[in-house]
């Protein structure tokens, strides 16, 4: 497995599904693959930092040829104590990742045969947490910003107040001259107040890029946190939002589209981000022609995320 950035079809990860079939056809094949996904470098003990090629023991199980502790290649990641086995767990990361719009939680059930809505619904999460790469690189250059309401009724509409049964979440994307749009960034916040806004954008945008909101009063203090703070459009007048900031509109209807055609609009507040982990991971990856590539971006993060039991997914706290 190549360790540069530019992973190469049919020798980092398989191309079309007969290969991923040929690739995975049992666990010690699995576990060889996830072991060079997670140590590209070749394997590296934990306890010592001896580099010596371990030997598998019979449980599959790493035993260092230095020191003679053993690891288990899932220990640490989000596979970490699965009862199920890998073959499962890679063909449902192939199935989501390969669907346009991802996949339902009863549609994995249904397809893999899992014991439970539950099973498969902590699955999913598991993976659009992994998703989200930690320490990922934060937008520049000019950078829409603005907000749109998901989920419940269109009622009151009134800016932060009077939207009833909705969530609120903030969007950021890069907007490339003389056309075209880069990456995205996206939030669940609790409100549209100068402190959730704020946070969000120092968090998502490196300092110094140029930032493009509307008139909203909760964006002034932008050129106060070393940005270059722009308004576009004036409340109450100037051309309407969607004309002036047409990258975060368009992401902003993208993303109901999605939730609605995919999830059927139910998706609660408590576990949006989820979701919103996984629409950006696939907007930012939606020039790539390859789902094999998806796929592999999917193990590479997985091998880096920590475990996350159902515990800490029911209880999850929104990320602000």
């Amino acid at each position: 497995m190549n360790a540069h950035p530019h992973p190469v079809a049919g020798e980092d990860y398989p191309s079309t599904y007969q290969e991923f079939l040929e690739w995975f056809a049992d666990e010690p094949a699995c576990r060889r693959y996830l072991a060079r996904c997670r140590w590209p470098d070749g394997f590296e003990c934990a306890q010592c930092g001896g580099k010596a090629e371990p030997w598998t023991t019979g449980r599959g199980y790493l035993h260092c040829r230095q020191c003679g502790s053993e690891v288990s290649v899932t220990a640490g990641t989000i596979f970490d104590r699965t009862r199920m086995p890998l073959r499962t767990w890679f063909a449902a990361m192939w199935f989501v990742t390969s669907q346009k719009d991802g996949a339902s939680a009863l549609g994995l059930k249904r397809v893999f045969g899992l014991g439970s809505y539950q099973t498969a619904w902590t699955w999913l999460h598991k993976l659009r947490h992994a998703m989200v790469r930690p320490g990922r690189d934060q937008l520049c250059g000019r950078v829409e910003v603005d907000e749109t309401y998901v989920g419940g009724r269109d009622v009151g509409r009134k800016r932060g107040r009077g939207s009833e049964r909705k969530e609120i979440v903030v969007v950021a994307i890069e907007v490339h001259s003389p056309k075209g749009f880069g990456r995205v960034r996206m939030r669940w916040i609790p409100d549209v107040s100068g402190a959730s806004l704020v946070p969000f954008v120092c968090d998502v945008v490196e300092k110094g890029s140029e930032i493009l909101t509307d008139g909203w009063g909760g964006y002034n203090e932008l050129s106060k946190c070393g940005y270059r703070h722009e308004r576009v459009v004036s409340s109450g007048t100037g051309d309407p939002a969607h004309v002036s900031m047409p990258g975060v509109h368009r992401i902003a209807a993208l993303l109901k589209r999605w939730l609605l055609s995919t999830h059927q609009g139910s998706v609660s507040g408590k576990h949006l981000d989820y979701y919103l982990d996984e629409y950006t991971f696939r907007f930012n990856r939606r020039t790539s022609r390859s789902r094999g590539m998806l796929f592999y971006r999917l193990m590479e993060q997985a091998v880096m995320t920590a475990p996350l039991p159902y515990r800490q997914i029911v209880q999850r706290k929104h990320n602000m």
